[in-house]
């Protein structure tokens, strides 16, 4: 849904150096349902002066009564804290790390304890993450003569319809195998679609990492993952906020879990006393069994 345009044709004011006044991000918070105190300083100014942009505001206080009184814009003003960008395999040394190391000693871990391979995709966006593991996991389990069973739970920030949907285009799917493309998608029109029974094994949801009330997805129930992704994501938070991310995370992985992250991010976890990093440089790490 757009959002009302004004019919000002003033020319916007240029964006401002300095962060975004607590007033305005304290009534937008509100409008929003969404406390905008929590997001990194350069990124919450960079969303801001989008939307003024795009709805040819001259200045702040301006867009904030607009804001106020337009449920579409506030819609949209929230689609774009979203970070929506994601694709498939998007960080080669970090899937060869889970693709030949990961996932081969969780399905063996399974053959011999029984139970399930439990993965949580935290801030999917438009899946293609979710989807990667989904592949990896589906190649390694289903020649196996007693199966090991498997489940993703997939969340984001924002309803995320198109992961759910699992339609691509021709431009998205770049870096998938042949093989993947054959066995894991059907091509409808121009789009590449996911089959039916790698979509049966993945469960999409909202969920806000920064909720106190929920530990891990809802349809995940009791959290205890052996996988967790929360790749580009962190960055988008101020430093309290990613600690309170980082540790809700940490608490829901299983001992010996595995938690991956950005390139960009692997700094920022590798502090972390209850995680060690599994094959520098990639961003993969385990939970260190001192701190279990």
């Amino acid at each position: 849904m757009r959002g009302s345009q004004v019919t000002s044709k003033m020319k916007p004011a240029p964006p401002e150096t300095a962060g975004p006044p607590d007033d305005f991000i304290r009534a937008s918070s509100g409008v929003l349902g969404l406390d905008l105190f929590r997001f990194e300083e350069a990124f919450l100014r960079k969303a801001i002066a989008g939307r003024l942009l795009a709805n040819e505001m001259p200045s702040l206080p301006e867009y904030a009564d607009f804001l106020a009184e337009s449920p579409e814009e506030a819609e949209e003003f929230f689609r774009s804290l979203h970070v929506n960008h994601s694709s498939f395999f998007r960080n080669p040394l970090t899937f060869a790390v889970i693709e030949q190391l990961v996932l081969p000693g969780l399905v063996e871990a399974k053959k011999k304890s029984g139970g399930e391979i439990r993965v949580w995709s935290a801030g999917c966006a438009s899946g293609q993450e979710a989807w990667s593991i989904a592949m990896l996991l589906e190649e390694l389990t289903s020649p196996q003569g007693e199966r090991v069973s498997w489940r993703i739970f997939a969340t984001d920030l924002a309803e995320p319809d198109q992961a759910r949907v699992g339609v691509y285009c021709a431009g998205d799917v770049g870096n998938v195998r042949a093989r993947h493309l054959r066995d894991y998608f059907f091509r409808q029109a121009d789009s590449y679609v996911i089959v039916p029974g790698l979509r049966s094994q993945v469960d999409f949801s909202v969920h806000d990492l920064l909720d106190d009330s929920s530990a891990s997805p809802a349809a995940g129930i009791f959290g205890d993952f052996d996988l967790i992704l929360c790749c580009n994501v962190l960055i988008y938070y101020r430093a309290d906020a990613r600690q309170s991310i980082l540790e809700k995370l940490w608490h829901a992985i299983s001992p010996g879990g595995f938690f991956v992250t950005g390139e960009a991010e692997r700094t920022i976890v590798s502090g972390h006393q209850g995680l060690r990093a599994v094959a520098p440089p990639a961003a993969v790490f385990q939970t260190d069994s001192r701190w279990l």
